[in-house]
């Protein structure tokens, strides 16, 4: 009981000061005239993913998206292993995945066409990037994967839809790191300006980044 009573106190202190840390300067929505990528989040109704132009991504810095070699984006999204590869998660599952710390996975979708053509009823907000903070972004992603004795991240098995994949993460999935918190460290790493700790909810962070990004589609009703 301790153990776990101290490795709670001490995710929940490192959640703080990583909190506190400021964004790099400059990053983030460049200024007119500076080279830049671009990336997309597309909002899910409980969390979003993260949507990235495969091509953009430099060979040596996230070798798993050779997985999917023959697609135009990668969509990634972050969260607790039990719920998110459940296909009908119970109330049990709920429960633990909001109270405890758990394993995590990460859930990579690669598809081919417009982003909002693949996500039809999503809200998505383009960023623009410099090339130093998408770098930082995908640094960020690969380093979210757990890795085995031999170096290779550790495979799940099949993702929920289209062509996709889970892989197992590092990082612990509890009630001050959702989905979103995730996603959101994702966005302050690459220099956006984001709060985490302020984004637990879908609803917070997409409207948190709509100050800086671009709306390409408010989100639909689906059919």
């Amino acid at each position: 009981m301790r153990n776990g009573i101290n490795r709670a106190l001490f995710v929940l202190l490192s959640m703080v000061l990583v909190t506190c840390a400021s964004p790099p300067k400059g990053l983030c929505a460049p200024p007119a005239n500076t080279p830049f990528k671009s990336i997309w989040l597309a909002s899910h109704g409980w969390h979003a993913g993260i949507v990235i132009q495969r091509m953009d991504i430099p060979a040596d810095l996230w070798p798993e998206n050779n997985d999917f070699p023959d697609v135009q984006f990668l969509e990634v999204g972050w969260g607790d292993k039990d719920y998110y590869m459940t296909p009908d998660p119970h109330i049990g599952i709920m429960l633990k995945a909001g109270l405890l710390p758990t394993e995590s996975v990460l859930h990579i979708v690669g598809f081919t066409g417009s982003v909002s053509r693949y996500f039809p009823y999503s809200e998505i907000i383009r960023i623009d990037l410099t090339y130093e903070g998408f770098e930082r972004l995908v640094t960020y992603i690969k380093n979210s994967y757990a890795m085995d004795e031999a170096g290779m991240s550790r495979l799940l098995g099949p993702g929920l839809y289209g062509k996709s994949r889970f892989y197992l993460s590092r990082e612990t999935y509890h009630a001050f790191n959702t989905c979103n918190v995730w996603t959101a460290r994702a966005l302050r790493d690459a220099g956006c300006p984001v709060t985490p700790a302020a984004t637990l909810m879908v609803e917070d962070l997409m409207s948190k980044v709509a100050t800086f990004g671009v709306l390409i589609q408010a989100g639909k009703p689906a059919k």
